[in-house]
């Protein structure tokens, strides 16, 4: 039997029986599995192309994902090991693809239900759509506008939400700080954080209300919870990561000094594994504890690519993970195997729910749109949304507009014939913001770009339309890396003012662009979705442009 005590502070909440397990005989060391995943993004059939891919241990490139073939793969795993705990590492839901965002991401709950996760902690995207919103998935009822647009109830998930860093106006514990599974006859306590900046990568009604602490202070008080419930075979969770150098899906390639590693490095050394997210990267690492024992530090990718398993020993006289036995591996979610029939069919039920809908063509396209570009960071899709935003906001004056990479979510394939449908479209811009025509300085327009650099351990470009072009060099020092900007072929002049179109997460400084924030004469305009919309359906046989509006000087 698995049994799952959620705890928020050191009060025990609730105990529910989630699956079976058996104990070991004769009162040996007991072995659990933990098995995980990370932002899924409600991505329940299986992503297209480079989203849907994997690049194996011998750098192959494998199809991968789909959440049938995601429980397929639990199932095996379970198989073989009796007592098998299967966690998340947040964003299950936000950002998703039509199947699931049309029905507010309920068909993602009931998969992962049908899955039978024990836990998750939460990612900012859980907090796209407000903190009611996310209430309302964990503990069911009805969307308050739209009613039940999915099945005729909403039961809410069986697992619990995690967030040990997230706090309510009151001072309060906004979510429960950690979970007890009890599984094989041993506990293993589950704390979950989420990123410190989330109020950065989310719009400020999304989080208002809320504080969100630092994550190693955060699951270290958790942590000593536990353990004064006797609970020492402790995991964390944490919507955080460290930034890829390459490698095979299980390689420690990390840049270094990255924020997951931080954590890693800095939580209490009573944790005995931590699986991170966010950054969508695979690494399996061995980092040292504050006690400089290793311990494995894990990331599967995204979109259900990958299945992070660690397996442990419990010690069942002292409770506690006998650290020299643990194995930790990412395991690729292939497409050769048979998918599992319950998650299937919901998913099918949700794709054909959505498909008149999602399968409206909007437009066609000569070859794969893609988000990823050249050194400079210059993307053909990021031209081609940043294009669409400045169409749509001429008649208030814009002159230029600028889009956060962060929210371009997936490629748009040409195949199997260049037609782009509804859904599609959807999957590249899912959020639903509201472009914004903001009066900017020329002086404040080149601050914008150079927070590209600002406090990233790696550039986060911006994508910008066809009439702004600069150059950069990641020779100079931050704050001085951009040159010979250019709006309209004209030199920009640092007192003169520009319409500058964003949307409105920029708009607010989001993602530490703080320089938008400063526009003055804001006039709103149209969806960003439908802004693409509106482009693909005036240029049918659209190219990718070239790419020629950032280049690297040096």
């Amino acid at each position: 039997m698995l049994l799952v005590l959620v705890v928020a502070g050191i009060v025990a909440l609730e105990v529910r029986n989630v699956n079976g397990s058996a104990p070991v005989a004769g009162g040996g060391p007991v072995p659990v599995r933990i098995v995980a995943f990370n932002d899924l993004h409600g991505n329940l059939e299986p992503p297209s192309g480079s989203s849907g891919e994997v690049e194996d241990a011998t750098g192959t490139a494998v199809e991968a994902g789909g959440a049938a073939h995601l429980a397929a793969h639990v199932a095996r795993l379970r198989a073989e090991a009796a007592n098998t705990v299967l966690l998340s590492a947040g964003d299950n839901v936000g950002a998703s693809p039509v199947a699931s965002a049309l029905f507010h991401d309920e068909p993602t709950i009931e998969v992962l239900d049908a899955l039978g996760v024990a836990a998750s902690t939460v990612g900012n995207h859980e907090f796209d759509e407000g903190f009611a919103e996310l209430r309302r998935l964990q503990d069911g009822g009805c969307h308050p506008v739209d009613g039940c647009v999915f099945r005729p109830g909403h039961d809410g998930a069986s697992f619990p939400f995690l967030g040990a860093n997230v706090v309510d106006a009151a001072g309060a514990p906004a979510l429960p700080t950690s979970t007890v599974v009890e599984v094989g006859g041993v506990r293993i306590g589950v704390i979950g954080v989420t990123l410190r900046e989330l109020p950065t990568v989310v719009t400020a009604e999304a989080v208002a209300g809320l504080t969100f602490g630092d994550e190693i202070a955060a699951a270290d008080a958790a942590s000593a919870e536990l353990t004064a419930q006797g609970v020492a075979a402790q995991v964390l969770l944490v919507h955080q990561g460290d930034e890829g150098a390459g490698g095979g899906p299980s390689d420690c390639s990390v840049e270094p000094d990255g924020a997951g590693s931080a954590i890693a490095q800095g939580v209490s050394a009573d944790v005995d594994a931590m699986f991170t997210a966010h950054t969508h990267q695979q690494y399996v690492c061995a980092q040292p504890d504050p006690a400089g024992n290793p311990r494995p530090v894990v990331q599967g990718l995204s979109f259900g690519r990958l299945l992070s398993v660690v397996d442990v020993v419990v010690d069942p006289a002292t409770g506690d993970v006998v650290r020299d036995r643990t194995a930790a591996r990412n395991e690729v979610v292939s497409r050769d195997v048979e998918p599992d029939a319950a998650v299937q069919a919901i998913v099918d039920e949700a794709v054909a729910d959505a498909a008149p809908i999602a399968n409206e063509p909007v437009g066609t396209i000569t070859a794969d749109l893609l988000r990823t570009g050249g050194p400079s960071g210059e993307t053909p899709l990021g031209d081609v949304i940043a294009d669409a935003q400045l169409a749509a906001t001429r008649d208030a004056g814009a002159q230029v507009a600028i889009t956060n990479p962060g929210g371009i979510r997936a490629d748009l394939p040409f195949a199997p014939d260049g037609v782009v449908t509804y859904g599609e479209a959807f999957t590249v811009q899912p959020f639903g913001n509201i472009l914004q025509v903001v009066t900017l300085t020329g002086a404040q327009l080149d601050a914008a770009l150079e927070q590209q650099w600002a406090g990233q351990s790696s550039p986060r470009i911006l994508q910008v339309s066809s009439t702004l072009r600069y150059g950069w060099s990641n020779a100079a020092p931050v704050g001085d890396r951009v040159t010979g900007i250019t709006v309209d072929g004209v030199p920009v002049d640092p007192a003169a003012p520009y319409r500058v179109t964003v949307n409105n997460f920029l708009a607010a400084g989001g993602d530490n662009f703080t320089a938008f924030a400063e526009g003055t004469d804001l006039t709103g305009a149209e969806i960003d979705l439908d802004a693409l919309l509106a482009y693909l359906g005036a240029n049918p046989a659209l190219a990718p442009p070239a790419q020629d509006r950032i280049t690297v000087t040096g």
